[in-house]
């Protein structure tokens, strides 16, 4: 039985489903646990190893530190709960699944394991839950959470955090109800003493959701939800090729038993033809059925002469009257009636597998540090909460509130009440249907009349970016739908002053969503090279609206253009920038189409470089990363990754921090165990500094590091341009071309209305289209200038400043310096 300390002690497990991100939260939260003066523990095998708990006593084994005397000079000597809490010897046992090998050190018979700091260091690259997940019958009953109320009480522990689905959290809430009930039985029973009683009397409980589906309500994403529709779009981009080459149909089953949300972001993602969800039956017109606007819309795509047809079906997708549409069937439809060669593939548990995606690092993260935060503000009082995320913003809702919601849902598909399950999910969820229908169905009637149509030109602005392709097929789609006519500007300025304009058709983009790059062509050639002449291709074209698509050029193009208005009037049109860059460094903007992809290309190298850095034991890897003034991708990669160190334009480097740094390193090599030094990465910004630079760097670690360690570099340099687009850059590109196409729609109507020949736009007419927080905001481009450092071609605030504490915080530097 563990000695009562005064900290508190803190528990993870997972439970349910595993979800790739499950061990970023434990490491998270164990981590932050020991920054925050806490003991951590986790609990192997969900609810289950509540129940069983620890039959065996824990020997701890720590392993001597390379330097002995490390230990010594951390923190100027004195003691921390990072020190007094680096390693208890069994976080190898569950990376490596040894945890019940019958010989040597062993886990069996020990299911509630303290660990330390290095236990759960390297975690979050790997996919699943290291430390297992289980459905637990035995906790379903009264004598099971009577059992695993006993079991946390023996070990001291008096709070938990789950991650898990909806019925994970329900268990978690109903056990923390129930707790003080359990304690009085306990202690009538005479299993505890009355002091245990009182010191336990209440149960601290935090969710998080950990689900592929993204099936819970008050929360915009679900920990594994990114990283599946990463699995799900990489299959359906290598069907395409097999597909395109035979001219063949296929039909791909996806999760989603009660929510749709993989089989729309899939679709929208990777340009599918067809969905079918749980929220929303396919519609048909009266007299009419699914089979026949299916085939209908199909056969429409293959007469325009698209090669391939992909439709993708949720596991829980149904029709109207709640008769299941399954894979096969389909396949049936589409080989007899529309007389294609059609393939089913059912991607099942590969959904599931595999490394998390940088933002399944991220999130989990984040989430993890305000899981703590929750537990130790939490009283008798509080409710229990879940930890989500609105946007940009990591939230706290009430737990029972989600998980009541969530089966609303479920409930209100069951009673055929589609539109009011459509109405519980978020609003994005909603504009993303719209939106891929939208984008996805050829219609044979214009949706406007001729008055309300414009010429509208797209443009692509600065260096490539992932999604730029995709938001253009969007914005395409949605003209020829509207009546549009779309006209592709290339190569930029440049192009359009070379009168290098065409227009571009339905099938024409249709493979556009998986490219990388910039299909247009892309410079940073600004309008003022000759604004007249800009001007005069405006005119000469005819221009209604313009759409740019691009980083801080393109922002500083419609500055340009808009204060042109005073002297030239063909400027005079409704002008949007969406921004895509993947230094992420427009202002006023908490994400950049891009940013995202160059993100996940980031930690797919790092990942290797981390893996040869370990191999050798004691080498430190700096690598260098794109990004121009501003530190985005540098910081997040570093959170992402793991790093040690980070260097950012914003905060310079200098002699001083370079001093800590070797010190820190010394240190940190110092402490690990003999034999097993971890190879560590530092992540460097190209424009960090004009003096210190990657090679500088490297050579004084080199130098400096002794026999504790070496010291190599890389430089990705423009592999983080180019790859294929992540999903989720795919998707938001899709979503914010259509929300600019709306934005451009509505300000073209605003200056028809206008009397006289002369139209006077507005400057909000001239707008920048952003996310901020939970919402999506425009911002006129005047008004954007404010808050822009145009000297550095960055923002003046960044949302994201605080999370180099908080890399610096999960690496230990504030506690060992």
């Amino acid at each position: 039985m563990s000695q009562s300390t005064g900290k508190m002690k803190l528990a993870v497990l997972t439970s349910g489903g595993d979800s790739a991100g499950m061990n970023a939260v434990v490491r998270a939260i164990v981590k932050i646990g020991i920054l925050r003066g806490c003991e951590t523990w986790i609990v192997r095998e969900g609810y289950e190893g509540l129940v069983r708990g620890n039959t065996q006593a824990h020997a701890i084994h720590s392993d001597l530190p390379t330097d002995a005397s490390a230990l010594k000079c951390a923190h100027r000597g004195v003691p921390t709960n990072l020190t007094q809490n680096l390693r208890f010897g069994d976080g190898d046992l569950l990376r490596d699944g040894t945890g019940d090998h019958h010989h040597g050190r062993t886990l069996k018979g020990r299911y509630i394991v303290r660990v330390g700091w290095d236990d759960v260091r390297g975690w979050f690259a790997e996919g699943g839950t290291l430390i297992g997940t289980a459905r637990s019958q035995a906790f379903r009953t009264p004598e099971g959470r009577l059992s695993a109320a006993h079991n946390l009480i023996k070990e001291g522990i008096d709070a938990l955090a789950v991650c898990g689905g909806d019925g994970s959290l329900t268990g978690a809430d109903l056990f923390r109800s129930e707790w003080p009930s359990l304690v009085l039985k306990l202690l009538t029973q005479g299993m505890i003493t009355e002091e245990q009683a009182e010191k336990h009397g209440h149960l601290k409980i935090v969710g998080l959701v950990g689900s592929i589906d993204n099936d819970m309500s008050m929360t915009d994403l679900t920990i594994g939800a990114p990283t599946a529709l990463h699995r799900i779009c990489e299959a359906i981009d290598n069907i395409n090729s097999t597909a395109a080459s035979h001219s063949r149909a296929f039909v791909l089953e996806v999760m989603g038993r009660h929510c749709g949300w993989l089989a729309l972001l899939a679709g929208i993602s990777s340009g599918a033809d067809f969905i079918f969800i749980p929220e929303r039956p396919p519609q048909t017109i009266p007299g009419g059925t699914w089979e026949d606007d299916m085939c209908e819309a199909i056969r429409s795509h293959r007469e325009a002469g698209k090669r391939k047809t992909i439709v993708i079906v949720a596991e829980g997708a149904q029709d109207a009257d709640l008769k299941p549409i399954r894979a096969e069937y389909v396949k049936e439809i589409l080989t007899e009636r529309v007389g294609l060669d059609t393939r089913v593939t059912t991607l099942g548990h590969t959904q599931r597998g595999g490394r998390p995606c940088a933002f399944d690092r991220i999130l989990p993260t984040l989430q993890g540090e305000e899981a703590v935060k929750a537990l130790l503000e939490a009283t008798p009082d509080t409710p229990s909460y879940m930890i989500g995320v609105r946007e940009n913003k990591i939230t706290r809702v009430p737990l029972m509130e989600a998980v009541a919601m969530t089966r609303a849902v479920a409930d209100a598909i069951g009673a055929k009440d589609f539109e009011k399950a459509m109405s519980m999910r978020d609003p994005e969820f909603y504009q993303g249907l719209e939106g891929f229908f939208a984008t996805s169905t050829l219609f044979k009637e214009k949706q406007l009349p001729h008055c309300r149509r414009m010429r509208v030109a797209i443009m692509h602005m600065g260096a490539p970016a992932g999604g730029m392709n995709a938001a253009t097929r969007a914005a395409v789609r949605y003209c020829i739908k509207q009546g549009h006519r779309p006209l592709a500007v290339h190569n930029g300025f440049r192009g359009l002053l070379d009168d290098n304009i065409h227009e571009l058709s339905w099938l024409g983009v249709d493979a556009w969503t998986s490219r990388g790059g910039s299909e247009l062509g892309t410079n940073r050639t600004l309008p003022d090279v000759d604004l007249g002449a800009v001007a005069a291709r405006f005119q000469e074209h005819d221009f209604h609206a313009l759409l740019m698509i691009g980083g801080f050029e393109a922002f500083n193009a419609l500055l340009i253009l808009e204060t042109g208005r005073k002297h030239y009037p063909a400027f005079h049109i409704p002008m949007a920038h969406l921004p895509a860059t993947i230094s992420n460094n427009v202002p006023m903007t908490e994400f950049s189409l891009g940013s995202d992809t160059s993100l996940n290309a980031l930690v797919d190298a790092c990942d290797s470089i981390k893996q040869s850095a370990s191999a050798s034991r004691n080498r430190v890897f700096v690598v260098e990363t794109q990004g121009g003034k501003c530190g985005y991708l540098a910081t997040m990669g570093a959170l992402a990754t793991g790093a040690s160190i980070v260097y950012t334009p914003e905060q310079g480097m200098n002699l001083d921090t370079l001093r800590q740094d070797v010190k820190f390193l010394k240190i940190r090599y110092g402490m690990d165990a003999r034999g097993k030094s971890e190879g560590r990465m530092v992540i460097r910004n190209e424009c960090a500094s004009t003096v210190y630079t990657t090679d500088v760097v490297t050579k004084m670690f080199k130098e400096e590091g002794g026999n504790l360690f070496d010291s190599r570099s890389a430089s990705l340099g423009h592999t983080l341009q180019g790859g294929i687009p992540s999903p989720m850059d795919r998707a938001r590109a899709a979503r914010l071309s259509l929300r600019c196409m709306a934005f451009l729609e509505e300000h073209h109507d605003a200056l028809q209305k206008q009397a006289g020949k002369v139209k006077q736009a507005p400057p909000e007419s001239a707008a920048v289209i952003t996310i901020q927080g939970s919402a999506l905001k425009w911002v006129p481009v005047q008004e954007m200038v404010q808050h822009a450092d145009m000297k550095n071609r960055r923002g003046k605030t960044a949302w994201w400043a605080e999370i180099k504490d908080l890399v610096e915080a999960l690496v230990g530097r504030p506690e060992i310096l």
